[in-house]
């Protein structure tokens, strides 16, 4: 009786604990480098960490660098998935109302991390822009996109009437992220989300300077 020899999985067929290769490998680097950073994770380390291969990594990757661009777009997918989008995806939604949901939503992102690892994106854009002017082009875009959904709900809330002409929203936006960003660092060194609730809340105080009440 001649039998069929069955084909070996492709590396993309296979996976870890439910997960394809290129997602362990995704993630075991995105764990790395949150920590560790960029250039002090190699790439035997993501090895060892997801369990992969040499041969199934460059399977899916060509280089180190190649990694780096695609654990960018991973990180960008998953804060308008988890944090951004869950507060405006309504664009008939109250605009303000939305900014303090999003406000409310980086708070309990860095709880449920208990105060470690900072802002990735944060992270990155520190290490890597002055070295590396990819990286620093594909963070800047996505700083850029961060800002201008705030503007947005600023400048429409604007048009509603429900904060003051004297917001000017492109600059009111720049300050929120900044500000964000500078909280989600001293909550990461002081390790009390006491910090980030707090300057979470004076955000709000600023936010409530220009809104127009009935």
């Amino acid at each position: 009786m001649m039998t069929t020899k069955t084909a070996s999985p492709s590396p993309a067929a296979k996976s870890r604990g439910g997960k394809s290769t290129r997602e362990a490998i995704l993630d075991a680097a995105m764990r790395l480098m949150h920590v560790h950073g960029y250039h002090q994770t190699s790439l035997d380390d993501v090895l060892s960490e997801s369990g992969v291969g040499k041969g199934n990594f460059y399977y899916h990757f060509r280089s180190k660098e190649e990694l780096g661009f695609a654990i960018l777009d991973q990180i960008v997918a998953t804060f308008v998935e988890r944090t951004l989008e869950p507060c405006f995806a309504d664009p008939t939604g109250a605009p303000l109302p939305q900014i303090r949901c999003f406000l409310d939503r980086v708070v309990q992102a860095q709880r449920d991390r208990q105060c470690r690892g900072g802002c990735a994106m944060g992270n990155l854009a520190s290490e890597l822009s002055d070295v590396h002017e990819g990286f620093r082009k594909r963070l800047a875009s996505v700083f850029t996109t961060w800002h201008a959904r705030l503007a947005e709900a600023l400048a429409e809330a604007k048009r509603r009437g429900q904060v003051s002409a004297g917001c000017d929203s492109d600059a009111a936006a720049r300050f929120l992220v900044a500000s964000l960003e500078g909280a989600i660092l001293l909550t990461k060194l002081s390790k009390d989300i006491g910090v980030m609730e707090q300057c979470v809340g004076e955000l709000k105080r600023y936010l409530a300077t220009y809104e127009v009440t009935a």
